[in-house]
């Protein structure tokens, strides 16, 4: 237990006008672009709180804050206990949930509890403040193209070689401009485990600054890749005949995690990476393409931005060692 920092610790008093006795570090996934702590109170429940970090990620705070406010009374919300914007560092503070169960490992029954909250998240008619359509919020289409303007830097990656790029990426390419995106309907924007949890049946999801509004599958396909990736099930099986969307989520993934990694969240490539694989994978299948072989580019691999470290149980490549899913 570590003891209040004075500056967070007053932030955390004018928002839920209650005096922590205590803050306890929360390890996020990586990235220090918030302070976050389990809060201590003498006379109430514990709490989460989330301090803004950098300027940018305070008006993502706000942003997340408007949209809590918003869409309040839903019950795929946490319960919001405090707010404060001293106009430097934002502090939202949020119920307590590390006694929730989240995942992986995922169980059906888990699954299915996302996809009923999905559902009532797409129900909900979207609120005035929430207006941003999901195609432009998010670069989605800056995918096949940039790759095939100069493949250079996905081809480090891995996943496919230049033979098979040059012989299906402009098939990947077409199917992924014939993916739907506009829409009414009410996005979260970025489900993924980290993102949320599961109560008493019931998924909760949190982290709501990319919420947005567009086609009412994009939630549901967009989390797919990592869902799998985790040991979930195998896309195809939650959505059927989605081979654009495949083909836009793969290209998308992929081309994104061939960039210069992010300082400020260093994890991301390699979820980027990791997610691209399995929409790749998807749209080979949706589309009737060989997949590509995993072959290892040894030396080019192992000079890759986007692959700072092996993931686990991964084997090793018999040619150059790099701990790699090879052949």
């Amino acid at each position: 237990m570590r003891r209040c920092a004075m500056d967070d610790a007053e932030r955390i008093e004018l928002a839920t006008g209650a005096r922590p006795s205590a803050l306890e570090p929360v390890v996020g996934h990586g990235a220090p672009s918030h302070r976050r702590w389990r809060v201590s109170f003498d006379d109430r429940p514990p709490a989460f709180a989330k301090v803004a970090a950098f300027d940018y990620v305070a008006d993502w705070l706000r942003l997340e804050h408007a949209n809590y406010q918003a869409l309040a009374g839903n019950r795929y919300l946490p319960e919001v206990i405090g707010w404060h914007d001293d106009g430097d560092s934002p502090v939202l503070v949020i119920e307590d949930l590390s006694d929730a169960i989240w995942p992986p490992p995922w169980s059906r029954a888990d699954v299915d509890a996302v996809l009923a909250a999905l559902d009532e998240i797409q129900g909900t008619p979207a609120p005035d403040p929430i207006d941003d359509d999901f195609g432009v919020l998010f670069d989605i289409h800056e995918g096949w193209d940039p790759m095939r303007n100069d493949p250079t830097r996905a081809l480090t990656l891995g996943a496919f070689d230049q033979a098979w790029f040059d012989r299906f990426a402009d098939q990947l390419a077409a199917a992924a401009a014939a993916a739907e995106l506009s829409g009414v309907a009410l996005l979260h924007g970025d489900v993924r485990s980290d993102n949320l949890c599961l109560r008493d049946g019931r998924a909760v999801l949190i982290d709501w600054n990319w919420a947005c509004v567009g086609a009412p599958e994009l939630d549901l396909a967009a989390w797919l890749p990592s869902l799998h990736h985790e040991g979930g099930p195998a896309p195809w099986t939650l959505l059927s005949d989605a081979a654009p969307l495949a083909a836009l989520l793969a290209g998308f993934f992929l081309e994104h995690a061939a960039r210069e990694p992010i300082p400020q969240a260093p994890h991301v490539r390699q979820l980027q990476f990791d997610q691209g694989v399995v929409a790749l994978g998807w749209a080979c299948r949706e589309l009737g393409i060989p997949p590509p072989a995993r072959n290892c580019t040894c030396n080019t691999l192992l000079q890759s931005p986007a692959w700072p470290s092996p993931p686990p149980n991964t084997p090793t490549c018999s040619t150059c060692s790099a701990a790699r899913a090879c052949g």
